[in-house]
């Protein structure tokens, strides 16, 4: 239960909600008890006139009904449960209004939270959980969070309800026929004590399971154009199928357990009966009670024997919460190790400098950066080339602060980079990834994704679209604009995607454009335009162009070539290929192709 002590600050913010809930509750059971005095009434009226014998409760209801016809007695007393029940069915659909719907809008409140904690995590929590895991605590597990603290809560009021209610009266009936009737209950309660811890390992493997199904099914889908290029159906059919059938062994196992132990619930409840039934009838013989009381006593089992049965389900329901609470507050309890350290507003010119900064990846241990050092003024373009895994792609994560550099020093407008309001930083960079992402929406939509706080002007994302040179692809779409790219832009080519992404990424107009071989997709005469297009855009911005082309770069103020994490040569194009080492012989390979 201590990973559900969380959800206290929910159940605070709705208590009214919750306090109002549990007085309906009361009073659905004040109405739920009297029922069966009045057919304790009805029935010791009905012996008395069968057996002519005056009756001996002074009560003056049932003397009044007593005095009426045997048909009028009844029909009133027919009435008076017909009232009570609807009385009861009345303030049963309020505590449900108060207490289902509190424990909806904490299911509300509580996804909510989890999905803005997901964003406020770093690059290096997404690199060591699987989507599918991420994705279940925030679907499966909030859901089952949601039915502890909406049937689970209710029906734990409803059973300490009614017990207060009931088994005060059943006392003052007869002691000793209260003792036989509940006796079986102390056993219940032991069986359910040791039940429960084995429904909790049950379930926390039945999560973990279900994680793993999830997980397989979404990297399926996301790549199922490479798993039928490869023929590869049969093995992802295969994978799905053995983690299936664990899930479905460990599912059973806990179908088995509550299959055993709702039997037993069962049966110790009609032991209770059997025993009302026989020490009433031995009783009643003795005088000390009415077979009205016998027959009471029988409807206040039958009204216990819902709730004590429920407390099996209301157990399974809370050691299941309990494991998925868990899983949800390790999430919850993970802090990103890229915080932010201010909120000041200020107008960013986008100088960057890198003073000795070496850079080791923390999920791998894999050293990216050894004493790297450049700087880069506003309106100059830097160029980084290397070959694929030098590091090119780790100096950009480190600018977009993805990372903090394991030392050294990272300035921006001669700031240290941690002091500087991430958001702003994030919002003045105009980034172009490697790897693109589009939304599936339509393509204006993708290209306005850039676009903060700002009215979308349909002349503001053509302009960008002409400047990546992908407004004539689009107009030839039948919808233009409104072309949907589907999931991951599907739809698009290699090199439409790249192009729509530059839209995007220049559509914002940063301090800071970071173009991380954003072009490896399109022919040079492409490549040639769109770089021609952007060098307007580009005049008075801090410009970071990476590539392994020299056609992308050659242009560029500053040329930096990186190998294996270090700098082995600076300069501009004719100085590097003055120098006749290794950029000099990277544009003479090219140039070949």
């Amino acid at each position: 239960m201590k990973s559900l002590k969380y959800l206290n600050k929910y159940l605070f913010k709705y208590k009214y909600r919750l306090l109002l809930g549990i007085v309906f509750v009361v009073i659905s059971n004040i109405f739920a008890i009297y029922p069966a005095q009045i057919i304790r009434e009805s029935f010791n009226i009905v012996e008395a006139k069968l057996t002519n014998t005056p009756l001996t409760d002074n009560n003056f209801l049932t003397q009044l009904f007593y005095s009426l016809s045997f048909g009028k007695a009844i029909l009133c007393f027919g009435l008076i449960v017909f009232a009570l029940a609807l009385a009861k069915g009345l303030f049963v659909f309020f505590n449900r209004q108060t207490i289902i719907v509190m424990s909806r809008l904490i299911e509300f409140d509580l996804k909510n939270e989890i999905f803005e904690h997901y964003q406020k995590l770093d690059a290096t929590f997404y690199k060591n959980n699987s989507t599918g895991d991420i994705m279940n605590r925030i679907s499966e597990d909030a859901s089952k969070v949601r039915m502890y603290l909406g049937p689970g809560i209710m029906y734990t009021i409803n059973l300490i309800t009614l017990f207060a209610l009931i088994i005060p009266v059943m006392f003052s009936i007869n002691i000793k026929l209260t003792l036989y009737s509940l006796a079986p209950l102390p056993i219940l309660s032991v069986l359910i004590y040791y039940v429960s811890s084995r429904i909790n390992m049950q379930s926390e493997k039945v999560q973990e399971k279900l994680s793993d199904i999830t997980t397989i099914s979404q990297e399926t889908y996301s790549g199922i154009r490479i798993v039928k290029s490869f023929v590869k159906e049969k093995l992802f059919i295969t994978q799905l199928s053995k983690v299936n059938d664990e899930y479905l062994s460990h599912n059973m196992s806990l179908v088995k357990t509550n299959s055993i132990f709702n039997p037993i619930t069962m049966m110790l409840i009609g032991l209770s009966t059997i025993l009302t039934i026989y020490i009433g009838g031995i009783e009643y013989i003795k005088g000390h009670i009415s077979l009205g009381n016998i027959l009471e006593f029988v409807f206040y089992i039958n009204m216990l024997t819902w709730p004590v049965t429920a407390i099996g389900w209301v157990t399974s329901i809370i050691q299941r919460a309990a494991a998925s609470q868990s899983r949800i507050n390790e999430f919850l309890e993970t802090q990103p190790q890229i915080k932010n350290q201010s909120n000041e507003i200020y107008a960013l010119n986008g100088r960057i400098r890198f003073e000795n900064v070496s850079f080791v990846y923390p999920e791998s241990g894999i050293v990216a950066l050894k004493n790297v050092s450049f700087e880069v003024n506003p309106g100059e373009t830097l160029a980084i080339i290397g070959r694929t895994g030098s590091g090119k792609s780790s100096i950009v994560n480190l600018i977009l602060r993805k990372y903090d550099s394991s030392s050294g020093k990272i300035e921006i407008d001669n700031r240290d980079i941690k002091e500087h309001n991430l958001s702003l930083l994030r919002e003045n960079v105009g980034y172009v990834p490697q790897d693109v992402f589009l939304f599936s929406e339509t393509i204006e939509n993708n290209i306005a994704f850039g676009l903060k706080d700002k009215e979308i002007s349909h002349e503001i994302i053509k302009e960008a679209a002409k400047n990546a040179v992908i407004y004539s692809n689009i107009m030839e779409f039948p919808k233009g604009f409104n072309t949907r790219v589907g999931e991951r832009g599907i739809t698009l080519s290699g090199g439409q995607k790249q192009r729509i992404s530059i839209a995007r990424a220049i559509v914002k107009q940063p301090k800071i454009l970071i173009f991380d071989d954003c072009l490896s997709a399109v022919d040079t005469e492409t490549e040639s335009l769109i770089l021609q297009n952007l060098s307007a855009i580009m005049k008075d911005k801090t410009t970071i162009v990476v590539s392994h082309r020299v056609s992308s770069v050659k242009y560029a103020d500053k040329i930096i070539v990186i190998d294996q994490g270090e700098i082995i040569e600076s300069g501009n194009h004719d100085s590097l290929i003055g120098l006749g080492k290794t950029y000099y012989k990277m544009h003479e390979q090219q140039l070949v192709r």
